[in-house]
């Protein structure tokens, strides 16, 4: 049986969200409830380096493991470390205060898998897989102007920004979000924000198809807000546009962002404008944990609720040893749904970037726990479960035309082409299952090198 795999069925029981006690940690013992609440405040205290962890927790980590950490950047890191107070409290909440046990739970916790990952965590064999790539969706390929994807028919993706307040090791962006990495020189974006906003809006004008508008980046916590709301209002002037959806993992990362007063008014001001003009305004964000669904974030949530947001969903991403058993994933939803009213949306399979392969899982895996999930959340709220193929799109896991699983090689089919390039009806697009999840055969053809580019 595998690590992941679960025991029976999943029995309900109502958990209350906690936020842990962040004095336990001896660089935040004297940190006041105002202080944690405020944003600026968890934004100079992110932890960006091996100093400031220690900083933070003292001696209950082992030096043992700021080697693995060392080695992971200098190794494996496609995202440089960015790790706010709010998430960095997340991790290893209830673990006793010896050296040996917390650095044990701290090496265990889910939240702390993805944020800060470890040389140690890496797959010894196959940490990348051959058909890995750093631009993994190809949505560069696929700007109509710089930052700008136009992926499906109706739909557009604007990149406002490259930065977030926190960095996820599995980011499907490592290309361009962040700073570089010894791994990784960053793609930069080229032009002045202000006139990579106007060709954006220039574009929407010329090209009414597009009713469904994603302002995304980086995330939008990171741009001042008088220019989000600016840009926004530009937005809601445009008559082709019914949907605008607004991604900030922040809602998780940094709530305190989220709850800030002129943040929220100003937030009032465009659901305002949007509800005038019937455009759904949603704001999405990303939780892979029921652990880091605290107070603050369902206060958050519920905030932007109250400002007039038509809804708050979440997209996760299936991650090994974070959330792909039955009852890591159910836990997940009901922290979501049943305490902050934060509606559980999408969950990708991880995307093929390098270095990722011990956090993705095969296809056949998530079609049984799309199955295992079904039954216990209201019809509306339960996710689907779904693999981004590249150049097809988003496909619920049970629509692969054709499926090799000794080889772990998918194959999906088009219904629609992109912005810039036409349907391809007849051809199958492939995506492919860790290698170290493949049974023998499978594992040897490609150690041989025939699936390699």
């Amino acid at each position: 049986m595998s690590a992941d795999a679960a025991p029976g069925p999943y029995t309900y029981a109502r958990r209350p969200l906690v936020e842990p006690d962040w004095r336990r940690l001896p660089g935040w013992r004297g940190v006041t409830d105002a202080q944690w609440r405020d944003a600026q405040w968890q934004r100079a205290h992110c932890v960006q380096h091996a100093g400031q962890l220690r900083a933070v927790v003292g001696d209950l980590l082992q030096e043992s493991f700021y080697a693995d950490l060392a080695a992971d950047r200098a190794r494996f890191a496609t995202m440089s470390t960015l790790i706010t107070p709010q998430l960095l409290n997340v991790m290893a909440p209830d673990a006793p205060g010896d050296p040996a046990a917390f650095t044990r739970a701290f090496l265990a916790d889910p939240v702390r898998r993805y944020l800060l990952p470890v040389a140690s965590d890496r797959h010894p064999v196959w940490p990348s897989h051959p058909r890995a790539c750093r631009d993994s969706l190809h949505e560069a390929e696929m700007w109509v102007v710089e930052g700008l994807t136009h992926r499906y028919p109706t739909k557009v993706l604007a990149e406002l920004l490259s930065t977030c307040p926190q960095y996820c090791g599995h980011c499907t962006r490592m290309d361009l979000v962040g700073t570089s990495t010894p791994q990784v020189v960053k793609a930069r974006l080229a032009l002045r924000p202000v006139d990579r906003q106007e060709l954006m809006l220039d574009y929407l004008k010329r090209t009414p198809a597009v009713r469904d508008v994603v302002v995304s980046g980086g995330d939008l916590a990171n741009l001042p807000w008088p220019r989000l709301e600016a840009f926004l209002l530009r937005l809601l002037e445009l008559e082709s546009v019914r949907d605008i959806r607004l991604a900030t993992k922040a809602l998780v990362g940094l709530p305190q962002h989220w709850l800030q007063p002129r943040v929220v008014e100003g937030m009032g001001r465009v659901a305002a404008t949007a509800r005038a003009r019937g455009v759904n305004l949603a704001v999405h964000t990303h939780a892979n944990h029921a652990r880091s669904v605290t107070p603050l974030v369902a206060e958050a949530a519920r905030a932007l609720l109250a400002a007039g947001v038509r809804d708050v969903r979440n997209q996760g991403v299936l991650l090994r040893g974070v959330n792909t058993t039955p009852g890591d994933l159910l836990d997940l939803c009901f922290a979501l749904q049943g305490e902050a009213g934060i509606l559980p949306y999408y969950f990708y399979l991880c995307d093929l970037i390098p270095n990722a392969e011990h956090w993705r899982i095969p296809l056949h895996r998530a079609q049984r726990l799309q199955e295992a999930i079904m039954g216990y959340l209201p019809g509306y709220a339960t996710p689907r479960l779904v693999c981004d193929v590249p150049y097809v799109g988003k496909r619920w896991v049970h629509q692969v035309a054709e499926y090799d699983r000794e080889r772990g090689i998918s194959y999906w089919t088009q219904n629609h082409g992109t912005g810039l390039r036409p349907v391809e009806p007849d051809r199958r697009f492939p995506y492919y299952d860790p290698i170290d999840t493949l049974p023998e055969p499978g594992r040897r053809w490609w150690a041989g090198g025939e699936g390699r580019p």
